[in-house]
């Protein structure tokens, strides 16, 4: 990782350059995906405002919207671009997630209009996992269970549930799209103000990745949908259990002292029956959601690999870090496994002017002393649980979802020869148990940078969030983003000895050698009016 704050940056005029155009730069014409959302929040009393289209890079389409002054983020741009060479897979879910799904549900060049749920009834979750496992997890009761059924019915439906939270919405905005292994998403409801983004960091094919784009978005809207319906069994009204200004918990940060969320890791949605209605159980009852679905995806994800390993046995080695944020009102959840960050920039009372970087997730590698100290304590029968620097030779990474042939016996031994773990003697040596946490976000907050490990091969924390912020102050109509991948393609070039056109000359695969694939989220946060745009090249 370099230290040192690089001084160049890309000037306004490169950055106006059109889409297509023989003069425009040559990294930038590369970008498998960029996206823009610009929030419209004209005062208290907000009427309905028809979209309008703005562009000032690159007659790309950004949606106008009007936002309820609730929302805790003013616009947000994406960025991707691809350094792995890696083949879609279509036979996921017997076909449905590659040839039906991620088609609908990707949109690289800007923000599109969907039905809120529309993946749901396309899934034919009957040959796998997932409904048992659904009722299972729904609760133990019979009557628990018959709800799961009829939510996971009506949710398919068409018409989707009828909610008084912010799911109740019958359309978002979407974007997304894939970028080598990496893929990237990003939902947002214009009526109702909330935002959910995701960072899915694939290894060893794009198939955990995929699948993780296809499922886990929708997951979280049942199990929130379910939160929702356990809390009106209790007697009397209650409000949503995500409107912010019932919220006031904040959660220690990692990097507070003291700081554990192991508690976080371990909640189950309660029956509130008999139980005191607090602003605590709200907010650790929404990451009990954030995991249950991040749970569920992992054992549908492991139900489909252990049906077809014998075929294609490369499945049990393909896996995927996760980077989730749910942002509505004044609060932030985080939810992360693997080693993509979420960054928070927030002014001190100390510099005025001057932003600090905290990071938001934990690392989870086998370079990260508590992870790697963990991975020994729980397999002291094991001589080397750690080799080289990896876990059993394979791996830096300590938390991951799939990678199965690290976290079950059976999976290692659909591998052959050399590819097999040798003496894989107490599995898991993997953990799929994320980390989680939620914020207030404050004034002092100004935005938050999302990035898979490929942004922090080449920038500290602290480099990334002075990037963003000089840019936007210099280039208010910019896109940030898309600045971030432009910053490293030029860092990657100098630090190979390359020109930047040499550098993305290179073919994907080749390229590799010199950069990882790269993914980026950029979220204004507050109510700041900024003009903001995005391009895409495909």
């Amino acid at each position: 990782m370099v230290s040192s704050l690089k001084s160049t940056t890309i000037s306004i005029s490169d950055l106006m350059m059109t889409e297509g155009s023989d003069d425009a730069p040559v990294y930038s014409r590369e970008l498998s995906v960029s996206f823009g959302y610009q929030c419209n929040v004209t005062g208290p009393s907000i009427s309905s405002i028809e979209p309008e289209g703005f562009d000032f890079l690159n007659s790309t389409m950004i949606q106008d919207s009007c936002m309820k002054m609730s929302s805790s983020f003013s616009c947000l741009s994406g960025a991707a671009l691809s350094a792995n060479a890696t083949l879609a897979n279509t036979n996921l879910c017997n076909g449905l997630i590659g040839e039906e799904i991620l088609p609908n549900l990707d949109s690289p060049k800007s923000f599109r209009r969907m039905a809120s749920s529309p993946s749901l009834s396309r899934l034919d979750f009957t040959s796998s996992s997932s409904y048992s496992s659904f009722t299972s997890l729904g609760g133990s009761t019979p009557k628990d269970k018959d709800f799961a059924e009829t939510l996971w019915k009506s949710m398919s439906a068409p018409t989707g549930t009828e909610s008084s939270t912010f799911l109740n919405t019958m359309e978002v905005q979407m974007a997304g799209g894939a970028a080598g292994e990496d893929r990237v998403q990003a939902v947002c409801s214009e009526e109702n103000g909330w935002l959910f983004c995701g960072i899915y960091d694939g290894f060893n094919g794009r198939d955990a990745a995929d699948f993780l784009a296809g499922t886990l978005y929708e997951n979280i809207c049942f199990y929130l949908h379910m939160l929702e319906w356990n809390k009106k069994k209790q007697p009397g009204s209650f409000k949503s259990p995500l409107e912010g200004e019932n919220i006031t918990l904040n959660i220690a940060l990692p990097d507070d002292p003291g700081h554990s969320n192991s508690e976080m890791e371990q909640a189950k949605l309660p029956n509130y029956v008999d139980e005191e209605f607090t602003h605590e159980n709200y907010s650790s009852d929404i990451i009990s959601c954030l995991n249950r679905a991040l749970a569920q995806a992992e054992g549908d994800f492991m139900y489909m690999v252990e049906q077809e390993m014998e075929d294609r046995p490369d499945l049990v080695s393909v896996g995927s870090c996760v980077l989730a944020i749910l942002l509505y009102g004044d609060h932030i959840y985080v939810q992360n496994l693997g080693d993509s960050r979420a960054i928070l920039a927030t002014s001190t009372i100390q510099e005025e002017g001057v932003l600090k970087a905290i990071q938001l997730t934990e690392t989870h590698t086998v370079d990260n002393e508590s992870e790697c100290n963990k991975v020994l304590a729980d397999h002291p029968d094991d001589p080397s649980p750690i080799i080289y620097g990896r876990v059993k030779g394979k791996l830096k990474l300590t938390r991951a979802f799939g990678v199965g042939y690290l976290k079950k016996s059976k999976m290692n031994d659909a591998l052959m020869g050399i590819l097999q773990v040798r003496n894989l003697c107490s599995p898991p040596y993997v953990y799929n148990h994320p980390f989680t946490m939620s914020h207030r976000v404050s004034d002092k907050d100004q935005f938050v940078v999302l990035g898979s490990d490929g942004l922090f091969d080449f920038f500290s924390n602290d480099e990334v969030v002075k990037l963003v912020h000089l840019f936007i102050q210099n280039n208010p109509s910019g896109d940030p983003a898309k600045h971030l991948v432009e910053q490293l393609v030029e860092r990657a070039a100098d630090n190979a000895g390359f020109s930047t056109e040499d550098l993305m000359n290179i073919p994907a695969g080749r390229r590799r050698k010199y950069h990882d694939d790269v993914t980026v989220i950029v979220v204004i946060l507050g109510n700041k009016q900024r003009t903001s745009a995005a391009s895409a090249y495909l």
